[in-house]
């Protein structure tokens, strides 16, 4: 599920107020942002909000909406790679393990969640960011990044008061990827 138009995509990622406030002043990550570790994107808001608390958690305390192009986008659903090895995807586990060593993009499938962090039977997709596809990412590709945090505190308490009627979410749906041998290999079971 994802927040996207013909042109752009809404990745979500959650950080602390430095990261979160060179980010928004920028347009692009830098500054006390790492580009030598993994860093992960979020497509589904509400995986997002189960994953950071609601902005509540340590080192996660804004989060941002990272519009980024669906060309870019794409390109990592392209070069990514599952977090385990599954039979129906790769040739062997050797050609797997030496598919992870070498990319820069991990993939993995997690269950989707509802407003109060229930899992659901829905799989959400998180991507994992490193080298040239993180560099890619946090400066070319962002059309815009947007903090909302205020909006996250927002929804965050309706949900506490339990007013699932007042909560307001981002539109989301299905993403569309053309079929591919990459589609397939990233929707195998």
């Amino acid at each position: 599920m994802a927040h996207y138009d013909d042109e752009s995509i809404v990745v979500y990622q959650a950080y602390n107020p430095a990261i979160a406030d060179f980010a928004v002043t920028n347009q692009r990550f830098g500054g006390p942002f790492s580009f030598s570790r993994m860093s992960w994107i979020k497509s589904n808001f509400l995986w997002m909000m189960y994953r950071c608390g609601w902005a509540t958690k340590e080192n996660q305390e804004r989060v941002l909406a990272v519009r980024i192009s669906r060309t870019g986008f794409d390109q990592l659903l392209h070069q990514a790679v599952h977090s385990a090895f599954l039979v129906s995807a790769y040739p062997d586990k050797d050609t797997w393990q030496d598919l992870v060593g070498r990319g820069d993009v991990r993939l993995q499938w997690d269950p989707d969640h509802d407003p109060y962090g229930a899992p659901q039977q829905r799989r959400a997709i998180q991507l994992g960011l490193r080298r040239s596809m993180l560099a890619a990412y946090a400066t070319d590709w962002i059309i815009a990044i947007s903090d909302i945090t205020g909006f996250v505190h927002d929804q965050r308490t309706h949900v506490q008061k339990r007013n699932l009627d007042k909560l307001q979410l981002p539109l989301e749906r299905e993403y569309s990827m053309p079929p591919s041998e990459a589609r397939n290999r990233l929707f195998a079971n």
